[in-house]
């Protein structure tokens, strides 16, 4: 989920594209991505030859040994812990690419969190990845408590001294107690989580009064700037495969659509409840050089991730052979170059607050 893509002085970092440089636009690229209006480069909008991925995808309990297995499938590793509740890879590959989605996201966001966070004590990060950004929060609240949950056993071993991880499932019956955590952290696991309502009345519980919780998703159905991107289009209509095949698994790949997130949150019992959209280019097209920046690392991320985003949804939901889908990833591929649609996806980050009588 960071340092710019992970590097600093906990984790590794990643290998994918250069740290970003401070490019002295940022503030121009925070107003257009939050107004929905991105400027178009007009020398930018051909296909995005040269920036091409060359990786066209090589791609809590007590611990026990179990927790540390991974299993097999089609090529690529899954948590054990819980087999089949998270649809998605957690090797090196995609572990690289969790990280460069963190960079981008706070290159895009510029700050780790939205909340007014006032010298919280307690932070619960779910679904935690990585765990680059618990990590991150440790180093900004050196007196807070920084506990990271995942599916998944890959978070590094040497991290501050304020921040641990605990292999879990979210969704299960947590450990800690009632009005616990000052502020809850949930990032991109609009594809994992299958009841959302059950997960925010859960957090509610174990925050403290007047404590915060923000989610922080993107809507992963791409949009046209201009209006081109048509339905039968390949970028389309994988995102409708992916969609579908989450809806027979149990998730609910639409949650992330505006207002939905802060809607639900306001039913459970928030207040103060703040929504934000940023709209994330995919490719080199805008003329901020920032949102430039952006758009070449969320379209890489895109495409490194097209067989291990496609593979879950499309083999288990859908009772695709391998075969069929990689069929499908050519034509997407070359889709996610045509810098003519001006395409993006919008980022949705919801906070609200626990109130303070209770």
């Amino acid at each position: 989920m960071e340092g710019e893509g992970g590097s600093g002085q906990y984790g590794a970092p990643s290998q994918g594209i250069p740290a970003f440089q401070q490019l002295g636009d940022e503030a121009e690229a925070v107003q257009q991505v939050g107004s929905g209006v991105i400027v178009a480069d007009n020398l930018s909008v051909d296909d995005d030859a040269g920036y091409e991925s060359d990786s066209a995808t090589t791609a809590s309990t007590s611990v026990s040994s179990s927790i540390w297995d991974f299993s097999f499938e089609n090529g690529r590793r899954y948590h054990k812990f819980r087999e089949g509740r998270y649809n998605f890879p957690n090797d090196d590959v995609e572990q690289e690419r969790e990280d460069m989605k963190h960079a981008m996201v706070k290159m895009l966001c510029q700050k780790l969190h939205f909340a007014p966070l006032d010298n919280p004590h307690e932070i619960l990060d779910l679904g935690t990845g990585t765990g680059i950004w618990a990590i991150e929060m440790g180093d900004t609240y050196p007196s807070a408590n920084v506990l990271g949950i995942d599916l998944s056993p890959i978070q590094p071993q040497w991290v501050p001294p304020n921040v641990r991880f605990m292999v879990d499932d979210v969704e299960s019956p947590w450990l800690h107690p009632k009005n616990h955590f000052d502020y809850i952290h949930s990032r991109h696991m609009i594809m994992a989580i299958k009841d959302w309502d059950s997960l925010l009345r859960t957090s509610y519980d174990h925050l403290k009064p007047g404590g915060w919780i923000e989610l922080q998703e993107i809507h992963h159905f791409p949009m046209s700037t201009n209006n081109t991107l048509a339905s039968d289009h390949p970028v389309a209509q994988y995102w409708q495969y992916v969609d579908e095949g989450l809806i027979n698994l149990g998730v609910s790949f639409r949650t992330s659509n505006e207002g939905r997130i802060a809607a639900a949150m306001r039913e459970c019992g928030y207040v103060n409840v703040t929504e934000r959209v940023f709209h994330i280019p995919i490719g080199t097209w805008p003329k901020n050089k920032t949102l430039k920046s952006v758009g070449l690392y969320w379209k890489t991320i895109l495409l490194d991730g097209i067989q291990a985003i496609a593979l879950g949804p499309m083999t288990r939901g859908l009772h695709w052979r391998r075969e069929q889908v990689e069929a499908l990833l050519v034509s997407v591929r070359k889709g996610y170059h045509d810098n003519s649609l001006l395409l993006y996806m919008p980022l949705v980050c919801v906070y609200g607050q626990k109130p303070e009588s209770q």
